[in-house]
């Protein structure tokens, strides 16, 4: 009896130091981003990642899943373990979809945890420099004059940028065709490229305007960019009804250890006061917006009520 209750307690303490040495994390963490390499989740997923990988002392990977306006990588993440190792980079996409699709595999707020707010990021409208569409005037009267030929690229079906064009073709009263396509740099490279004539993209693709590849129009923001201040807001130029910005946020599948979240969200919340990490954040044109999970997943529901309404009134609807 007495080698079967130490037998017993060699068995706990074994189990105990098995969980001391796999205490989180212990292996490689995934960031699945919904849109392809290139655009501004990926381009802010990067220095976050070698951020979190310095601070957790494992490799964070990027996992790349387009495609069905961020559906295809929304559902692979909450269908995953929720063991704190698959995380979704998610944009605001999360909280527009719900009001587009009728039949998403996932509940944007049930089937996730929140894990932290990462940052904003304003969205620009731009123009092709060789087509003369390089200010709201000169868009507004080429749709007018040319009704259903003004190509306005997204970067896919309910969008940010997709929503941003709504809005200003319905305050404008034009009529164009919208181009979307399977993330925001291939909708930029379109419009550089002659394919389409207009995009709204985040403020990263200044960096185009400076070697006249683009021309920056207005920021669907409620102000102006530090970085670019001369350049004016919609309602400056009488449409105050074109404002959108987007938002990038980490998620984990429901049911994912608080231990693990907790973890996370204090790695973000120290990336975000990480000097390397906000230059390259304010490079790209973000605005860090660290929020904790509570807040997080408070502020992904008031998102959700935000775009109905708009979505409702606009009468959009995506299958």
């Amino acid at each position: 009896m007495l080698a079967f209750i130490r037998c017993v307690a060699w068995f706990c303490i074994a189990l105990t130091c098995g969980n001391v040495r796999a205490a989180y994390p212990d292996r490689a963490i995934s960031i699945v981003i919904p849109y392809p390499p290139g655009g501004t989740a990926d381009v802010l997923a990067r220095p976050l990642a070698a951020s979190m990988q310095r601070a957790l002392g494992v490799p964070v990977v990027l996992l790349y899943k387009p495609g069905a306006s961020g559906a295809i990588a929304t559902q692979y993440v909450a269908r995953a373990a929720p063991d704190g190792y698959t995380l979704l980079m998610a944009a605001a996409a999360h909280a527009i979809n719900p009001s587009l699709y009728a039949n998403l595999p996932y509940d944007s707020v049930r089937d996730f945890s929140a894990v932290s707010l990462v940052a904003k990021v304003p969205l620009v409208m731009y123009g092709n420099p060789s087509k003369n569409l390089c200010s709201i005037q000169a868009v507004v009267r080429y749709a007018k004059e040319h009704p259903g030929r003004l190509a306005i690229a997204s970067a896919g079906h309910g969008n940010t940028s997709h929503l941003a064009l709504e809005q200003f073709t319905k305050s404008a009263g034009l009529d164009v065709i919208h181009v979307p396509y399977k993330g925001g740099s291939d909708s930029v490279q379109s419009v550089i490229a002659g394919d389409t004539d207009v995009v709204f993209a985040g403020a990263d693709s200044l960096k185009y305007v400076g070697i006249g590849r683009l021309c920056a129009i207005a920021v669907a923001g409620p102000a102006k960019l530090s970085m670019y201040p001369q350049l004016p807001t919609f309602a400056e130029q009488g449409l105050p009804d074109v404002r959108v910005e987007g938002w990038y946020g980490l998620l984990a599948p429901r049911g994912t250890p608080q231990s693990a979240v907790m973890r996370l969200d204090n790695v973000v919340a120290s990336a975000s006061l990480d000097p390397s990490f906000h230059a390259a954040v304010a490079d790209l044109g973000f605005e860090s917006s660290h929020a904790p999970p509570a807040a997080f997943m408070n502020f992904i529901s008031q998102e959700r009520a935000r775009w109905k309404r708009l979505i409702d009134r606009l009468k959009i609807r995506l299958d």
